[in-house]
């Protein structure tokens, strides 16, 4: 797909098949996360990614809890992908806010759904969230900062309508 219609077509969908994204194409957006630009090349982010479909609901039981609902904040997706970021570097938020638009991207190029699911700050501040991270097998030498997620499946609903750009979203400056 060429890259401006990549980025034009990309949607989020809220709704998933509970069918298992192939490990090849898996790994395709996990390399396009990898290859996000980052400050200084730094390379601050971890991705975690999470098949498991336990792990899965114990994260997303965090998440619906910080928003206040019994409801799936994962959309039933079957592939949820956490990103950290190390705050030591300075460019940390940014670095990671990249490492999520490269892999939304990646998604869509191969054919499956994604969203950018927020509110990863908040889970890994709490003690559950510091528990996760310890139980997954991160590192304990780092300051771990969770950006967002970005879960991956196969859509379970129409294409939604892009909605329309805002006026005077650019100015020209000559």
């Amino acid at each position: 797909m060429e890259t401006l219609e990549c980025i034009r077509t990309r949607r989020s969908f809220r709704k998933y098949k509970s069918d298992p994204v192939p490990d090849e194409l898996l790994q395709q957006v996990l390399e396009a996360g990898m290859w996000a630009p980052t400050g200084r090349n730094n390379q601050s982010p971890t991705i975690v990614a999470i098949t498991n479909k336990e792990q899965r609901d114990r994260l997303m039981t965090l998440n619906a809890s910080i928003m206040g609902v019994d409801s799936d904040p994962f959309y039933n997706a079957p592939v949820v992908l956490v990103v950290l970021v190390d705050k030591s570097v300075m460019t940390y938020e940014n670095d990671g806010e990249l490492v999520i638009q490269n892999m939304l991207l990646a998604a869509h190029d191969l054919g499956l759904a994604s969203c950018y699911i927020w509110r990863a700050k908040q889970e890994f501040q709490t003690d559950e969230g510091k528990q996760i991270l310890a139980d997954w097998g991160l590192p304990t030498d780092v300051d771990f900062e969770g950006v967002g997620h970005v879960i991956l499946g196969y859509a379970d609903m129409p294409t939604p309508n892009p909605a329309p750009r805002k006026e005077n979203y650019v100015y020209y400056v000559k």
